[in-house]
């Protein structure tokens, strides 16, 4: 099986109501339909029922209670752990019901979907208000004995349904399990699993889609990359996962928040991202206002501290950005969310309003030329130089000043099968490494280092995506190419 990424978050995202807020939405749940058909028995994960009518919008059944048990649904017999259908107000859904998981709540297909599934769509949110809830999406190909991840993890949050959309192929017959993998306090809702075939025709019966064209060949990685992908191309994470993040409670120091403007490897302890990945071209850049709505991200795990804006408050340090908010004016959201307290680091002045200023500036204008950028920021060490002098930490010890903030730009004429491009050496890539304190030169160019050095620094692995013979010829160069 070739496993599926997600390429696609449409849909608005929306913050928690009120951070504050103490108070939990009522458990309700649709009550059971007395004419609901019999939930069909498995005697096994490998015992396959007939596939009935996709999209699944779980109009259908009747399962009111988190009881483990099977349901027959509209496109046949789902297994549900820690899962109910819902029908409340607090249910975020598209019709009158949805299914809503708790814990590890999981879903699972107790059938296969025919040969050549070609895109699947999910829509989640968080119930109610609740907290973001991370959930993964999971393939069998040999009848529900074994399963495997397709994509990354995925973050729902906020009261609005967000689709996300996985593509790929798979030759055989395919079974899927949708799991909440978070643990946390915070309730899931799922709604409409759209499947479609490699034709374009959605699974038995449903609306005819468009015909997809097949994905571009995916070039090896490094050990450290992650499952294939059906393209890199303009993803916000395409050169890989720099720390193998993942959304899991038990990584709070590398912790995967994923974002429709940015990726962030988060490190809970230092409450400062270790890095932040984006993907920069001409249609980021818009005419939205800068927001500066500075905030907790609403994402982060409830067991994590939340920095706010007032953590940097006479401290001597700006909240610096590491995706940068002139980078994203293509809406007033993309904008907005640049100002997540997940996105900042304590930035000397100096170095945040002169040095990285002029870099984030040349950038932009590299792209107005008709380049796209990969960029990957993060920052390292400890101890930093701000106005109020040196400083290891502020807010009370829960947020690390840096010592260095580095920065890796991949810049590429607009185009496609970018990873390719890159390796065959179409690519100029920049990597600078600056000092966080108040003496640092306004000249970035200066600062200029190998991405080996950087990697060397930090212990992350900045290309993954890119081949291993290519990553070692490109990592060790050191750009001295004119920045005038």
């Amino acid at each position: 099986m070739r496993c599926f990424s997600p390429l696609l978050l449409s849909g608005i995202l929306f913050s928690l109501s009120s951070a504050g807020c103490s108070s939990t939405p009522p458990e309700t749940s649709r009550p059971p339909l007395a004419d609901a058909p019999p939930a069909i028995p498995v005697e096994s994960a490998a015992v396959a029922q007939g596939p009935g009518r996709f999209p699944e919008t779980f109009e259908q059944g009747g399962k009111g209670s988190y009881a483990e048990g099977d349901e027959q649904l509209g496109s046949g017999s789902w297994h549900f752990t820690d899962a109910l259908i819902g029908s409340s107000d607090q249910d975020h859904k598209r019709g009158e019901h949805a299914a809503r998981l708790r814990g590890r709540g999981q879903l699972r297909m107790n059938f296969d979907a025919p040969t050549g599934v070609r895109t699947i769509r999910i829509s989640a949110a968080a119930y109610g208000q609740d907290a973001a809830s991370t959930w993964e999406l999971w393939g069998s190909v040999d009848g529900g004995r074994t399963f495997r991840r397709i994509g990354a993890p995925m973050q729902a949050q906020g009261t609005r349904l967000l689709t996300t959309t996985f593509q790929g192929i798979t030759p055989g017959p395919l079974r899927l399990e949708i799991r909440k993998t978070d643990g946390g306090s915070g309730r899931l809702n799922i709604d409409d699993v759209v499947l479609e075939m490699a034709g374009g025709m959605a699974v038995a019966g449903g609306p005819i889609a468009p015909v997809i064209q097949p994905p571009s060949p995916q070039a090896p990685k490094s050990p450290n990359s992650q499952a294939p992908s059906a393209s890199t191309d303009n993803d916000n994470m395409g050169l890989g996962n720099p720390s193998g993040a993942t959304a899991s409670l038990s990584s709070p120091t590398n912790y995967l928040l994923v974002k429709p403007q940015f990726t962030i490897g988060y490190n809970a302890q230092r409450g400062t991202p270790t890095w932040v990945s984006w993907h920069l071209t001409r249609t980021d850049i818009g005419s939205a206002p800068r927001q500066d709505d500075f905030r907790p991200d609403p994402a982060l795990p409830r067991e994590f501290y939340q920095v706010t804006r007032n953590s940097y408050s006479g401290s001597g340090f700006d909240k610096g950005h590491n995706c940068p908010s002139a980078d994203r004016t293509r809406e007033l959201d993309d904008n907005s969310a640049t100002f997540l307290m997940t996105n900042m680091l304590p930035q000397a002045g100096n170095n945040n309003q002169r040095t990285w200023s002029s870099l984030e500036e040349w950038t932009r204008a590299q792209v107005q030329r008709g380049q796209e950028v990969y960029v990957i920021m993060g920052s390292y060490g400890k101890g930093g130089t701000g106005t109020n002098g040196f400083k290891t930490t502020i807010d009370n010890g829960h947020v690390t000043v840096p010592a260095r903030v580095w920065k890796v730009l991949v810049l590429l004429p607009e185009g496609s099968n970018d990873v390719q491009r890159i390796a065959a050496g179409q690519a100029r890539l920049l990597a600078v490494d600056t000092p966080n304190d108040q003496t640092v030169s306004p000249d970035w160019s200066q600062y200029r280092v190998s991405i080996d050095a950087i990697e060397a620094a930090t212990g992350l692995d900045l290309l993954s995506k890119i081949p291993l013979a290519a990553q070692d010829r490109l990592e060790a160069q050191v750009d001295t190419a004119p920045t005038r």
